[in-house]
């Protein structure tokens, strides 16, 4: 049921949908720019008979995170690029031990403690590839405050479906925009149980234990057996491994999102992510505008990247620009996709300020010129 749009800033979308999502429990710690989610969920969750707790650091923080889901509550916590280094070990044990968690990371310059109050980009490999080894993690890049909303409640969604870490990233820009939101009541997903089977369900994602139900509970981070003891038996390990990795990999249908502004025949095809997509759907009009054929393709679940929208929209392109705020990361990915199917180009800022529209739209009409 639609109960009407409401003003709101970005990181109070984050915080309302969370607790709409069903979210009983936050730890976290102070840092610029995502410090209004905590805030937010300092007078909302205790409403609804949750728990705030602000902890003494980003390493606690996602370690309570991960002790309040293995006991039955859906949690989460908020950062910025600092802290989200800080969380990356416990970011590893949550994805070998299969608890699921939303940690939501608001992404400012770096690197260090960079620039507090300014936006950037620079999180989007950290996100994948930010822990040791080998871990599956879903990664989702909302670009309104409206998507911070509805991509914060899919966020537990699927944490919970998949048992899974799930890493939504958006940047300064984003968290602090006030825009207008449709509250609506939205599906929620909630956990699989054992009930007594040792049976998985269907997606390849075994039940969880809640503690209390009466069953023997192990939980560690070593590389482990079917009954949650360690192992180093390569075949038993290369099963548990394989298995952490399929349940995101064969389940790509129901986890990747994407959206395609402008025709799947353009000649030129821009990739953002965010802010900068805002940005390049303002110079896709433009450029339309003056006859040049261009679309732009936006990744919102960023990991696993939407592979099979990518190469739909650049089946007949010449060139793929990708604009981003770091010093060039999401096009490494676009790189190893396509290939030389076309030519890439990058467009990169690192200065703390928004890639513009007038920006896009002055390298696009190079690349024109050049075709």
């Amino acid at each position: 049921m639609t109960t009407g749009a409401v003003p709101m800033q970005g990181n109070q979308a984050c915080a309302l949908a969370a607790v709409a999502a069903g979210c009983r429990f936050f730890a976290g710690y102070p840092i610029t720019p995502s410090s209004e989610i905590a805030e937010h969920m300092s007078r909302e969750l205790p409403k609804v008979g949750g728990v705030f707790v602000q902890m003494e650091d980003e390493i606690g923080s996602l370690a309570a995170v991960i002790g309040a889901s293995m006991g039955g509550a859906k949690a989460m916590t908020a950062t910025s690029g600092p802290g989200f280094s800080l969380m990356q070990e416990n970011l590893g044990f949550a994805s070998a031990t299969e608890v699921p968690c939303v940690i939501i990371d608001v992404m400012r310059g770096g690197p260090s403690t960079g620039m507090p109050t300014r936006p950037s980009q620079g999180d989007l490999m950290q996100a994948r590839w930010g822990t040791h080894g080998d871990h599956p993690i879903i990664a989702l890049a909302p670009a309104s405050v409206a998507e911070i909303y509805e991509e914060t409640i899919r966020a537990f969604n699927l944490a919970e479906q998949f048992r899974v870490p799930v890493v939504v990233l958006y940047d300064q820009v984003i968290a602090h925009l006030l825009e207008s939101v449709e509250v609506r009541d939205v599906p929620v997903v909630n956990r699989t149980f054992a009930n007594g089977s040792a049976a998985q369900v269907d997606n390849g994602v075994a039940p969880m234990v809640r503690p209390g139900d009466g069953h023997r509970l192990h939980t560690t981070g070593l590389t482990h057996s079917a009954d949650g003891f360690p192992t180093q038996d390569p075949e038993t390990v290369d099963r548990m491994m394989r298995r952490l990795l399929a349940k995101i990999e064969s389940n790509r249908d129901a986890i990747e999102k994407a959206e395609l502004f402008g025709t799947d025949d353009a000649e030129i095809v821009i990739v953002a992510c965010g802010i900068v997509a805002r940005a390049a759907r303002r110079a896709v009009s433009m450029l339309r505008e003056e006859g040049i054929p261009v679309a732009m393709l936006r990744p919102v679940t960023l990991w696993p990247f939407p592979e099979k929208a990518l190469m739909k929209s650049v089946a007949s392109a010449q060139c793929v620009l990708v604009p981003e705020m770091n010093a060039g990361q999401m096009v490494l990915e676009i790189e190893r996709m396509v290939g030389s199917r076309a030519r890439i180009e990058s467009l990169t800022r690192i200065d703390g300020e928004a890639i513009s529209p007038s920006q896009i739209v002055s390298r696009v009409r190079e690349l024109a010129r050049n075709e």
